[in-house]
């Protein structure tokens, strides 16, 4: 058989890869693919009528609903629940713990899904953030709460990515796009409900309500899950025993993924909400103990794993790299700017807090739209690698211009300028997932999915802690700089804890404390722009992969992809 030698160009497909190349990529892969026809057309038989997919998508994006919902209603509440337990100090550890939990956990769903089900796998996350949601609404302490949270976020994490994943089951690749974007409309509706509601519910009947206010909600969802979601696994997976299906559970390759994301997350957290020195044995120590149980992380899925949660033949291919890099370094950019542009307004602009939250309302119009845009653009072009690049320029470009705010730039400007970050993040995140699934088989679609929420959770996490930190170093400096009376350090410690007390201060020192807060964002805002461009940098060598318009063309790049692996293995294995 005569084949091409000719180099692929950096957008080539796999599939159309050197007979080389792909032998040596994928020729573990190989060894746990499925061999049998009902594993390759597993997705025809999960084509299912309008009516059932309106449902199944009801329950799974309910789910998805609440979670957005949830997230905003505690963020909301920090303050109420803080003063309530009179731990007000404490209060922030309510949100980590949750952030934590969900960084943690949301790999392991993509396994999980392939093991229990995506109807098995989407209750046990439900069970365990509606158990922990419903913990948290009765719970006693400080200690308790903050301990249900992080009950909450091990199904929290799972809720997106086996939602996901089922979503992927049943749409064909080309269409999937634009559910995605659905998805992220109905994640930005709850997102945007969560505060006023939480408010309301909790001036109206008290903190507690809130949570559980949820538990309806989230009946509705896990009995839709359970009568509607009905997806079918391959028949080698569905005979398994029991015994052998626990088997595939990768335990240690769990554990340390746990320790080496815990660790980290937790050292950097404390680092910036306890404002401990890098040099303290806790920070430092904790950021050792990550990088152990990476290390150990690496080896077990290397050399250990049968069936590794994060397989490093799959991380360490060209697209799915580029798609995990990609959501860390934009989702850490994004949730900076997230939490840092208001702060701008209340610290430097003096806006109430409304007007501060306000300014974000473009932006949250602009995600809605990018993903939704995103997901047209495929559907009608079956391309995204254009499509990827131009929305990280628009990053970098909104980013650019949040950095080059000052006293004289206009409204028009303070209004608009953080939108194309929005909408082009918005439109990376539908894009580069899409890229990822497409450049998988099907054997791993579920794991990628997990390792693609992974990258993006830690981001988000990541880039709040790191710019906090990076915030309050560079502020403190300034402040100490400015302000040299003699009860100087009182001073700057009320306004390094509290902008509100900012515009009550003398005119000297509320010049000293908004200069200080400008400068500080400032370096925040440059070091989002580099974030993006690093993000831009990462989306280059995507390659652009097919995308099905339906599900027997869909089956058709699976098992001409899987012929295509199998020959390159022969041809290796005959050398």
């Amino acid at each position: 058989m005569h084949r091409s030698t000719s180099r692929p160009s950096e957008r080539t497909p796999l599939l159309t890869a050197s007979t080389e190349s792909l032998a040596s990529e994928t020729s573990t892969a190989v060894e746990s693919i499925p061999t049998s026809p009902t594993a390759n057309d597993f997705a025809l038989v999960n084509k299912i009528s309008r009516t059932d997919l309106i449902w199944v998508l009801a329950g799974l994006w309910s789910a998805v609903f609440l979670g957005a919902l949830d997230g905003t209603i505690v963020a909301t509440l920090l303050s109420p629940i803080g003063s309530y337990f009179n731990e007000s100090n404490r209060s922030s550890y309510i949100g980590t713990s949750y952030l934590l939990s969900v960084c943690c956990f949301t790999p392991l769903y993509g396994r999980l899904s392939d093991i229990l089900g995506r109807k098995g796998a989407m209750l046990l996350a439900l069970s365990l953030f509606g158990s922990g949601t419903l913990l948290c609404g009765l719970a006693p302490s400080m200690d308790s709460l903050i301990a249900a949270r992080a009950i909450a976020g091990m199904g929290g994490g799972g809720v997106m990515t086996v939602s996901s994943i089922a979503v992927t089951d049943l749409i064909p690749l080309r269409q999937r796009g634009l559910y995605q974007g659905m998805t992220n409309i109905l994640f930005g509706l709850g997102a945007g409900l969560g505060g006023p509601l939480g408010g309301w519910m909790n001036d109206t009947f008290g903190w507690r309500s809130a949570f559980l206010l949820q538990m309806p909600i989230l009946a509705f969802s896990f009995f839709l899950v359970i009568l509607k979601v009905n997806i079918k696994l391959p028949e080698e997976v569905r005979n398994q025993s029991l015994h052998t299906k626990l088997r595939r559970i990768d335990f240690f390759g769990s554990l340390t993924l746990v320790g080496t994301v815990g660790c980290l997350l937790l050292g950097l957290s404390l680092k910036s909400t306890e404002e401990l020195p890098w040099s303290h044995i806790l920070i430092w120590g904790l950021l050792v103990a990550s990088l152990v149980f990476c290390i150990f992380f690496v080896l077990v899925e290397s050399y250990w794993a049968p069936y590794p949660v994060m397989p490093m033949r799959l991380v360490t291919q060209r697209t799915p790299l580029a798609v995990s890099l990609s959501n860390f370094f934009g989702s850490a950019a994004a949730f900076s700017m997230l939490y840092n542009v208001p702060l701008y307004f209340s610290a430097v602009r003096l806006n109430s807090s409304t007007d501060a939250g306000l300014h974000l309302l473009p932006h949250s119009v602009a995600i809605s739209t990018g993903s939704v845009f995103a997901g047209w653009v495929m559907r009608k072009t079956g391309k995204l690698y254009g499509l990827t690049l131009v929305s990280c320029a628009l990053t970098v470009i909104a980013a650019t211009m949040v950095a080059m705010w000052n006293e004289n730039t206009s409204n028009f400007h303070l209004w608009v300028d953080i939108a194309p970050q929005g909408l082009g993040m918005a439109s990376v995140i539908t894009t580069t997932l899409i890229a990822m699934i497409a450049s998988v088989g099907k054997e791993d679609l579920a794991v990628a999915t997990g390792i693609t929420y992974l990258f993006r959770t830690t981001g988000q996490v990541l880039g709040v802690s790191l710019s906090g930190a990076l915030l309050q170093a560079i502020l403190t400096n300034k402040l100490r700089e400015r302000i040299q009376c003699p009860d100087a350090a009182e001073i700057i410690e009320a306004i390094r804890h509290s902008t509100s007390i900012i515009p009550d201060l003398s005119e000297p020192l509320r010049k000293a404390a908004v200069d200080s807060y400008d400068d500080a964002l400032r370096v925040v805002f440059i070091c989002q722009a580099a974030l993006n461009f690093i993000c831009l940098l990462c989306c280059i060598p995507i390659q652009e992969n097919p995308l099905p318009g339906t599900h027997e063309e869909q089956e058709e790049v699976y098992r001409t992809r899987r012929n295509t692996i199998s020959e390159a293995n022969d041809v290796e294995s005959a050398q």
